[in-house]
């Protein structure tokens, strides 16, 4: 967001400029009006004002300046030394993620402190509540919004950016080695050769990118000359920083992007690529690494973010790489319907359709709805933790990547059996999640017919009886991870491996309940089973019983230092 000075606030005009001027000079402006007990006077706090000014479109708060014009610089205390917090909290509070810095008029002394808070738009289509209740500023009042104006908020459909044209654009503004890229690709994924021949004008006509003399945004974003393209878009850059340790502030190395789309997204991953490790796999004689930052994966996000971003938002894409750690955030939520628990099962709604469309017809992202499962399923399958997109928020989309590879046996498992596959019946990102589901502890997977899928096809074992039913990976999965020792643990116990934990237990304690055995031995039986097991070490006196039904105890019996079935 735009920093402003006190000399450019105070020629600020409040209802024109959306600036909420407050005084502050008798202490701390209210943060959430506690302590009144009318909802009204409650509303005039910074969160009901920072709550009304995004559904206004954005604007910003300004404490410290008298609210008539021009105004004046009174000074304030407003959260002194903790500006970070009241930025913090307002972002937990109201879901609104602001900008707040402070300004003094004398700099030099530092006095005439004023704090200003930068308030976002809200998204198409999102009304932001106080207390419950939309807020809406009205002269010198807070007000609940009304009626049509909250409908008409919602009912919101996003305007399609990029096939709005660039008044500005000319052909000549356009950059041929761009258009060439451009063609080569899309004449690769459309198996047409000849598109490559076509004129610029004809080829970038033919896909809608220009209409007679008109450029769209899309042309401009995806082929224009660079110094263009920062002219008209600023925002479209991208800013890969580079950080050698995760808590520093500056970064190491930074570099800025600005070059059209189809020469950008290159030289975007060769930037990525230079500090790029991998790690080492070893499966008897055959050695391979698995990369700290999949590319397929890096460009796919890229692409994505690219593609979706909210290009009205004056925010560059941000990618910030560290030795085991990648995030990526663009402006913009998610598109409307898309939540961080829906990623993968609902169908895309791209923010800019002409863009998303010529980059799915040039192959430079998978059709529709695949390219998160493409994400998903490549990290999931190199044993890696899934894409984190629990930072994204209505204003941004952030995921982050993480570059350890915390199951190597489970990578070499899952990539085994996808090249003993034809292509056609390889393994989705559902059934991927799910053997990560049950490889992390999970009894039975949440889809349950993945899970029975998986198991006709060997890729999981089913064990266990009606209620006690469970899977586990198979004996291949923990050969690899060198841990046959787990697997006899998951796998249903036989009568010596009951014997081994139940006899401890009693030389220790003298007696155990029916209840304490069914702790110590767990899920790996079913209650049918377990007593059958029980009732054989009886007969061979390893154990014998004291009491009747609710009350009976297991003790040691006459021969409990012989193995059964000796």
């Amino acid at each position: 967001m735009r920093r402003y000075t006190i000399a450019q606030l105070q020629q600020m005009r409040e209802s024109e400029d959306h600036v909420e001027f407050k005084k502050g000079e008798y202490g701390n402006v209210s943060y959430n009006g506690a302590g009144k007990e009318k909802p009204k006077d409650r509303r005039k706090c910074i969160l009901g004002y920072v709550t009304a000014l995004c559904n206004e479109g954005g604007g910003r708060m300004v404490i410290g300046m008298h609210d008539s014009f021009p105004h004046q610089v009174i000074g304030t205390k407003q959260n002194e030394n903790s500006l970070g917090d009241l930025e913090s909290n307002i972002y937990r509070d109201a879901g609104i993620r602001p900008e707040v810095y402070e300004l003094f008029e004398d700099e030099a002394n530092r006095t005439g402190r004023v704090v200003v808070i930068e308030v976002p738009s809200r998204p198409v289509g999102k009304v932001f509540k106080f207390e419950d209740v939309p807020l809406m500023r009205v002269g010198e009042d807070l007000l609940p919004m009304d009626d049509k104006t909250y409908l008409s908020i919602i009912q919101e459909q996003e305007p399609d950016f990029s096939e709005q044209f660039c008044d500005d654009a000319a052909f000549e503004d356009l950059d041929p080695e761009a258009i060439k890229v451009m063609k080569e690709k899309y004449a690769k994924k459309q198996e047409n050769p000849s598109f490559v021949s076509l004129d610029d004008r004809q080829a970038l006509s033919d896909l809608h990118l220009i209409v007679g003399e008109k450029i769209t945004n899309a042309a401009v974003l995806l082929v224009g000359k660079e110094a263009f393209i920062n002219k008209m878009f600023p925002q479209a850059k991208v800013m890969l920083e580079y950080r050698n340790t995760e808590p520093q502030i500056h970064f190491d190395n930074r570099m800025q992007l600005g070059q059209p789309f189809f020469i950008l997204i290159d030289k975007l991953w060769d930037a990525i690529n230079l500090r790029n490790g991998s790690v080492p796999i070893r499966e008897g004689a055959y050695i391979f690494g698995i990369p700290f930052f999949n590319e397929d994966v890096i460009r796919e996000v890229a692409n994505n973010a690219f593609a979706h971003r909210n290009y009205r938002v004056n925010s560059e894409i941000i990618v910030k790489q560290y030795p085991t750690k990648l995030t990526v955030i663009n402006a913009g939520g998610f598109p409307k319907g898309v939540t961080v628990d829906n990623l993968l099962t609902t169908p895309s709604m791209p923010r800019n359709r002409l863009l998303a469309d010529i980059l799915a017809k040039t192959g430079i992202v998978e059709r529709s709805g695949q390219g998160m499962d493409k994400i998903f399923l490549n990290t999931l399958s190199e044993g890696k933790s899934e894409p984190d997109y629990t930072e994204s928020d209505d204003f941004n989309v952030s995921v982050t990547f993480s570059a350890i590879v915390k199951d190597k046996a489970f990578a070499i498992y899952v990539q085994s059996i996808q090249q003993s596959l034809p292509e056609d019946k390889r393994l989705t990102v559902f059934d991927v999640m799910a053997l990560c589901e049950v490889r992390d502890g999970k009894k039975v997977p949440k889809n349950k017919q993945i899970a029975q899928k998986l198991e006709q096809m060997g890729f999981l074992e089913k064990h266990g009886k009606t209620n006690a039913i469970y899977y586990i990976l198979p004996r291949r999965y923990y050969e690899l991870a060198g841990d046959m020792a787990a697997y006899s643990l998951a796998t249903d116990w036989d009568i010596d491996q009951v014997w081994a934990v139940i006899k401890p237990f009693l030389k220790k304690y003298g007696k155990a309940k029916r209840a304490d055995i069914d702790k110590i031995v767990g899920s790996h039986l079913s209650n049918k089973q377990l007593r059958r097991i029980l009732d054989e070490l009886r007969d061979e006196g390893k154990i014998k019983t004291q009491g009747l039904r609710n009350y009976m105890y297991y003790l040691l019996g006459d021969t409990p230092d012989e193995a059964p079935n000796e």
